[in-house]
């Protein structure tokens, strides 16, 4: 191979994204990866575009723009969105509440305020009887995670000319490019995106922001037949986990109660989030347990908290689990995402937040406006 515009570290959203950015500039784009193929984060997720309830600010901003990305793009690149928008369903008065005050926020607009009793009509599955009331935002879309990184990759590659290197571990960054397990690859600039390999190449560049690691558990669930959402549902919890929220007045008596109520809930970390695929299937989660090395064991107990919090939101006859895993991605600073600038040919990208699939194209515009 020879010389390269750009030479990407990494086959996760945060490194293809960086390679579509560098290739639609007319970049020689190449991208390196250890696996032979992307078995990390960017796969182990529920491929929801979120907008809504992110971070003000640079998030929110990188959210939108990756949004409308993904929607030009994934037609290209033969990948379905498999459903858009985000219910949002309050069953306590301090959920109302958060939804309110949010409602009437710069991030707000466009969003709908519905009384439970009006969501149960625009949106048969949520379980509204003794809800307060729920949100819709028209601003988020999904895919499937584990088939469109696939072919966002192959895409890159047949239409943009983008060259990938498979299997191939990064030992080193040097003047010329990066070597590797199999040898040197020369670049004018590199992106060094390491995603959970905090202690690798990357470590000496990340080691004073003190990140960990988070390890959720998700599931796959297949409800009865003809069972529909009309968009992805949230509830009460996520107004605590999202940073949208967080930040409004209105959550802290939400928090209380919630402390009160469903302890061990907040203790694993449990927001809800449910999905649709294109078979039926219901992709649900998730929880969130901190660790500089998190063990890969998961807990029956917690998955049936996360279930629990499901049926509670969504009108569910049955509900059998058809598949489980566990994902872990990078957490630490408050501003969701690093970026670091060793030298003039290098930067190294994290994703801190799991918003990685909601925010990298977007993230990448930024690191390339200002490189």
């Amino acid at each position: 191979m020879g010389k390269v515009d750009v030479l990407v570290v990494g086959g996760g959203i945060v490194g293809l994204a960086h390679a579509y950015v560098a290739a639609k500039k007319g970049l020689k784009v190449a991208v390196v990866e250890r696996d032979h193929r992307c078995v990390g984060a960017s796969i182990r997720n529920f491929g929801f575009i979120t907008v809504t309830g992110q971070r003000a600010g640079d998030t929110w901003r990188r959210a939108r723009r990756s949004r409308d990305v993904w929607a030009e793009i994934a037609p290209q690149a033969g990948i379905p969105i498999v459903h858009r928008g985000l219910w949002l369903l309050a069953r306590r008065a301090a959920a109302a509440s958060v939804l309110e005050e949010f409602s009437r926020t710069e991030m707000g607009v466009d969003c709908r305020l519905h009384r439970a009793s009006e969501a149960s009509h625009a949106a048969p599955g949520l379980r509204c009887e003794g809800a307060r009331a729920a949100m819709y935002s028209p601003h988020e879309l999904r895919v499937e995670s584990r088939t469109a990184i696939p072919a966002l990759a192959s895409w890159l590659q047949a239409q943009h000319g983008v060259q990938f290197h498979w299997g191939q571990t990064v030992l080193a960054v040097e003047a010329e490019g990066v070597r590797t397990s199999q040898g040197m690859l020369l670049a004018e600039r590199v992106v060094l995106c390491p995603g959970t390999e905090l202690t690798g190449l990357a470590q000496p560049w990340l080691s004073e922001f003190k990140l960990k690691l988070t390890r959720l558990q998700m599931l796959r669930v297949r409800p009865e037949a003809g069972f529909r959402l009309p968009a992805a549902v949230m509830a009460d919890l996520s107004l605590i986990r999202y940073a949208g929220y967080t930040e409004l007045p209105s959550s802290a008596p939400l928090k209380a109660q919630l402390e009160d109520e469903v302890p061990a809930s907040l203790e694993a970390g449990i927001h809800l989030i449910a999905v649709q695929s294109a078979d039926g299937t219901l992709v649900v989660g998730d929880s969130h347990h901190d660790d500089e090395t998190p063990l890969p064991f998961a807990s029956e107990a917690v998955d049936r908290m996360i279930l629990s919090h499901l049926r509670e939101a969504i009108e569910l006859e049955q509900c059998e689990v058809v598949e489980r895993w566990t994902g872990v991605y990078p957490t630490g600073h408050t501003q969701d995402a690093l970026v670091q600038a060793p030298h003039a040919q290098l930067r190294v990208v994290v994703v801190t937040s799991g918003t990685g699939a909601s925010t990298a194209f977007g993230l990448a515009e930024d690191v390339f406006e200002n490189w």
